[in-house]
């Protein structure tokens, strides 16, 4: 646990400076993508203004709604101030942001595929401060498990001494994968907002199976909130992929599905019934 950063005389929340450094990356990326595909223009801006303050907003108050009985659940400026910090609410927050930013606007075009490797690259910057300051994963006997101080709150594995899974440098390592892929598909994905929706389901999937190993409460069927959460968008994700599959939308990423070209040059018979190559 490093709950601070000290440069020089000055000390910085750890959790913040990662969570900072990553917005910070994700614009640079953000802005770089824009003047690459000749859209950086006062309307990608406030798309991004609509992120940020959707994302920062979604993330306050991800634990308003945290349990189906509202009496349980924080009021307005109780989540405000103390919620938790849900990356998947900073998420929603996000998108609904840039939604309504662009209406008030009049924005009509899309703008996902700008966002997803500033999105990837900046959540893998974040999680980096998580992994520093939150509790790990559940208990593994896997060689990479971690330890924590038994001070962590609310982490039985570490009052136990147990080896767990770290959980949030497992999505760091995921992330940064995911930006190199969206580099290199970013080429070969033509439609509009299809890179951002294949990178949406590849974190879906991520998300899902990583919750296996994170220590959040089970809620019902040995699942937790986060992926009862994920399921209505799995099942609206693959439904979108699938259609986009069958319309050919990702051909020039799966080479099998493109027309196979011959192994051989092509022969055919000239009038006179030669061989013509």
């Amino acid at each position: 646990m490093l709950e601070h950063l000290r440069f020089g005389e000055v000390s910085v929340p750890t959790h913040a400076f990662f969570v900072g450094l990553g917005v910070l990356l994700a614009s640079v990326v953000f802005v770089l993508e824009a003047r690459r595909r000749g859209a950086l223009r006062e309307e990608s801006l406030v798309a991004v203004t609509g992120a940020l303050v959707g994302g920062a907003i979604g993330m306050r108050l991800s634990g308003w709604a945290e349990h189906l009985d509202p009496a349980l659940n924080p009021g307005l400026l109780e989540a405000w101030m103390f919620g938790a910090r849900s990356i998947l609410g900073g998420l929603t927050g996000a998108y609904v942001g840039v939604l309504v930013a662009k209406r008030l606007i009049g924005y009509r075009e899309r703008t996902g595929d700008l966002f997803a490797p500033a999105v990837a690259l900046g959540m893998a910057v974040g999680r980096i401060g998580c992994f520093l300051t939150e509790a790990p994963g559940r208990p593994t006997s896997l060689p990479w498990g971690v330890h924590a101080p038994a001070t962590v709150p609310e982490c039985p594995g570490c009052l136990a001494g147990q080896a767990m899974h770290p959980s949030y440098l497992y999505e760091t390592v995921f992330q940064l994968a995911a930006f190199g892929a969206l580099l290199w598909a970013r080429s070969r994905v033509d439609r509009p907002g299809e890179l951002f929706t294949l990178y949406l389901g590849a974190y879906a999937v991520f998300r899902f199976l990583v919750e296996f190993t994170r220590a959040n409460e089970t809620v019902w069927l040995d699942l937790t909130r986060p992926q009862w959460f994920l399921v209505p968008g799995l099942v609206l994700l693959a439904v979108r992929l699938g259609l986009g599959y069958r319309k050919g939308f990702y051909d020039r990423l799966l080479p099998l599905r493109g027309e196979r070209r011959p192994l051989l040059p092509a022969v055919r018979l000239s009038p006179a019934g030669e061989e013509e190559r």
